[in-house]
């Protein structure tokens, strides 16, 4: 049997469709990357520290109807997240579908993968890389504009749907509880409700039905604004991923040039690490960057090459007494009892076979100290146009690497006229912090050259650490391009220190071949005297840093 026309059954059939439909709608989300309550807590904590991301949000929502703090939200995640995941686009707020085109266009292009292979866990490279994205975002959004425009037409138009679906379910109740709009109460129960409110029940159904009409129309025509700008969106994309990828393997080889690890850089505070990135990508650092990333490389080489506790070349076995050179056959018999007495007996004897070698003298044992030049002359070009200094300085920071490598003192003395000189310590016991190592690379005396002045304190330096620690065998490194005097007098006493001390003296000429001659000063107070040129050719200026 059918239901009567106008009846609370009938009417409850017609707004079936619309009853509960606000309430059951799926959550819309406006971020497009899922992420816990850590991640988000990553990001604000990220976002608080960077002035960067907090400048560019702003700049983007005025442009763009405050949906970019969103796109910015789901860029860094994408990027620091080791698996990020993005939602389905059914689950996202229609007003942030041009962010979620954005985003699935930056993840899955090929070049994304290099780049998260750099950022994923790192905060700091996460927002880094955001902020390289800046100009690719903003065009991006901007390619899109129309379609972000249309979906927030569509957002408008599903909220409208939604409203006119409540009102349906309202009327309907008020019908069944014999009401009236103006609250007037009818007797109950109204097993037929009033005509008003029947034609109520039926108007609040017709507004909804348009509003679903325009709805789903205005869905489709943001789908299609959208499916118009992905192209250009998975372009940009793919460029954006591919800047990104480059700014941050640029800033760590960078880091990595000047001896900042990935430990260190994790260790280190967000505003403290972008200050430090800031300092090396300015000015003169940023350009010394590669040529010292090439000496410290060369230094770690030889490093990796030599013979713990041997010196120079092996070249066959011998016979002795000096346990550091055993070859394993004979350590081999500590191993057995009745072959313990024959081992002492050759040990007494001096008859142990032992690795042999020649070559280079055996490493120094007390601080490396290297004098470095900053007279005005040092500014000039020097191999490959590069400066004098950029070359000295990449020197002096190989031989810390290779004095703390050593568990070895490290100091590095600037001098240029007998008046100017500064002295940077890097003890063995001690880190050698990046900002104290990024001072002395930075400062620059300028004036004349005085040999007699940088050498003097090099020597009082090893002297002291003599007296102290009772160390010997120090090496100094000479590193200008002048060739100076020196005094008879100060001469003799140079020398009666380094018999005492047992130091010696390295030399490297920078850009100026006639003070690396046989007959310059320089070679007269050098064991060792090269020049910078030979350092072009690793093979040539290896044993310079195999013997220190």
């Amino acid at each position: 049997m059918g239901t009567a026309p106008g009846s609370l059954d009938e009417l409850a059939s017609r707004a079936g469709p619309w009853l509960g439909l606000s309430a059951t709608a799926p959550e819309r989300h406006t971020e497009a990357v899922v992420a816990d309550r850590f991640d988000r807590i990553t990001w604000r904590d990220t976002y608080e520290q960077s002035a960067g991301l907090r400048e560019l949000a702003q700049e983007l929502n005025e442009r763009h109807a405050h949906t970019a703090t969103d796109l910015l939200t789901d860029a860094f995640l994408a990027a620091y997240k080791v698996r990020p995941r993005l939602r389905e686009r059914p689950e996202m707020d229609p007003s942030r579908l041009v962010n979620h085109q954005v985003i699935t266009s930056l993840v899955e292009s090929p070049e994304f993968a290099e780049l998260h292979r750099e950022t994923a866990g790192d905060p700091y490279a996460a927002a880094m890389a955001v902020l390289a994205q800046a100009s690719a975002l903003r065009r991006m959004l901007d390619h899109a504009r129309d379609a972000r425009e249309q979906a927030e037409r569509a957002k408008k138009a599903q909220r409208d749907a939604e409203t006119a679906a409540t009102a349906v379910g309202e009327a309907l109740q008020r019908a069944a509880e014999g009401g009236a709009e103006d609250g007037t109460v009818f007797p109950t129960p109204v097993p037929t409700p009033t005509p008003a409110a029947a034609d109520a029940v039926r108007q609040a159904i017709e507004t909804a039905e348009a509003a679903e009409a325009t709805a789903r129309q205005a869905a489709r025509t943001a789908a299609q604004a959208l499916a118009a700008a992905a192209p250009g969106i998975r372009t940009a994309a793919r460029s954006a991923a591919a800047k990104a990828a480059e700014a941050v393997r640029e800033e760590a080889a960078l880091m990595r040039a000047w001896g900042v690890g990935a430990g260190e850089l994790e260790r280190l505070p967000f505003d403290q690490r972008a200050r430090l990135a800031e300092r090396l990508r300015t000015g003169r650092l940023d350009q010394w960057a590669e040529l010292i990333g090439r000496f410290r490389q060369m230094a770690a080489g030889e490093r990796a090459r030599k013979v713990e506790n041997a010196t120079g070349e092996l070249v066959g076995v011998t016979l002795g007494d000096d346990l550091s050179r055993v070859i394993p056959s004979e350590l081999a018999n500590l191993g057995l009892p009745g072959l313990r007495a024959v081992f002492a007996a050759r040990y007494a004897a001096g008859e142990l076979m032992l690795y042999d070698s020649q070559g280079e003298q055996t490493t120094g044992q007390g601080a490396v100290i290297a004098c470095v030049d900053t007279s005005h002359s040092m500014y000039e070009a020097g191999p490959g146009g590069v400066t004098r200094e950029a070359w000295a300085k990449a020197c002096a920071l190989a031989l810390l690497d290779q004095a703390r490598d050593a568990g070895r003192d490290f100091v590095g003395i600037l001098f240029s006229a007998a008046d100017k000189l500064q002295v940077f310590r890097f003890p063995a016991g001690q880190p050698a912090g990046i900002d104290r190592v990024l001072d002395f690379a930075e400062t620059f005396l300028g004036g004349g050259t005085s040999y007699q002045r940088p050498l003097t304190a090099a020597g009082e330096l090893l002297a002291e650490e003599f007296d102290d620690a009772a160390r010997r065998r120090g090496d100094i490194v000479m590193i200008t391009d002048d060739d100076c005097g020196v005094t008879e007098e100060w001469m003799r006493g140079w020398n009666d220190a380094k018999h005492r001390l047992g130091f010696r003296v390295f030399g490297v000429a920078v850009g100026a071949p006639r003070v690396a001659e046989a007959d310059s000063v320089l070679d007269a107070l050098c064991d060792n005297l090269r020049a910078i040129e030979d350092f072009t050719d690793v093979h040539a200026a290896a044993d310079l840093f195999r013997v220190i």
